[in-house]
């Protein structure tokens, strides 16, 4: 036999009532089985699109679970430096752009002071900015939360892979986590560039690609309640829609 550990976020986390839990799996389980087992004691809400991680990557079905993993249960994802950012350790900080998290205001004329180079023919900024109606409700303040080491390494990987593929010199990428309140940033996208059009490109994936891939979710309290933000679906290649029988 084996253990494994869960991490719950989101809404599936006051589903479950607990954010972090162990379960004894026989050995050569996988995340299939896993799943089964957790449905066979509490069925899982009805979510139009799962996904599931082992060890901070995206994992499928089939993937073999080993004694001591880590498996994150994704329900939809809804994300939307100075001193004073709060950097998570694993920040790629240079003149080609960072990642980071923060608890703090987020400083954007700072950072895009910052990103600006004399090669620069051009600077996109998408700042995000918390909203005071959504669905005809007032909006009190938001709460966001992340899985935060995967969620990192994937906007780290997204900001690289923008580099390469709109051929743009910078990217920054400064996302805020716990409560934002109304007129805040959220996230704060830099792309600097020789050239206007593929700033203007790389930006544009990059908060839609973020929207739907990193694991940040949302949490919108109104004047009369609260609830978790549905979220953007799962791409297909990552997302569990429907989940196989355990064999």
């Amino acid at each position: 036999m084996m253990q494994v550990r869960i991490l719950f976020f989101g809404a599936l986390k006051e589903e479950f009532g607990t954010a972090v839990a162990s379960i004894e799996l026989p050995d050569g389980a996988c995340v299939a089985g896993l799943l089964a087992r957790l449905e066979s004691s509490h069925p899982m809400p009805a979510l139009k699109s799962l996904a599931v991680s082992v060890n901070a990557e995206f994992a499928q079905p089939a993937q073999a679970l080993r004694d001591g993993d880590e498996v994150g249960l994704l329900p939809p994802v809804s994300g939307g430096a100075p001193s004073r950012v709060d950097v998570s350790s694993e920040t790629n900080a240079d003149r080609n752009g960072t990642v980071a998290f923060t608890r703090s205001p987020i400083p954007a004329p700072e950072i895009l002071a910052k990103a600006k180079q004399p090669e620069d023919g051009a600077v996109v900024v998408f700042d995000g900015i918390v909203r005071k109606q959504t669905r005809g409700r007032e909006v009190l303040y938001l709460d966001y939360e992340a899985y935060e080491g995967m969620a990192l390494r994937q906007m780290q990987r997204q900001a690289q892979e923008a580099r390469e593929r709109f051929g743009v010199r910078h990217v920054t990428i400064v996302h805020r986590l716990g409560r934002i309140d109304v007129g805040e940033s959220s996230i704060v996208i830099v792309v600097a560039s020789a050239h206007r059009a593929a700033a203007f490109d790389a930006c544009r994936w990059l908060i839609d690609t973020i929207k739907t891939k990193v694991p940040i979710w949302k949490k919108e309290t109104f004047a009369d309640g609260a609830v978790w933000a549905e979220g953007e679906p799962f791409p297909a290649d990552v997302a569990i829609a429907q989940r196989p029988a355990e064999k």
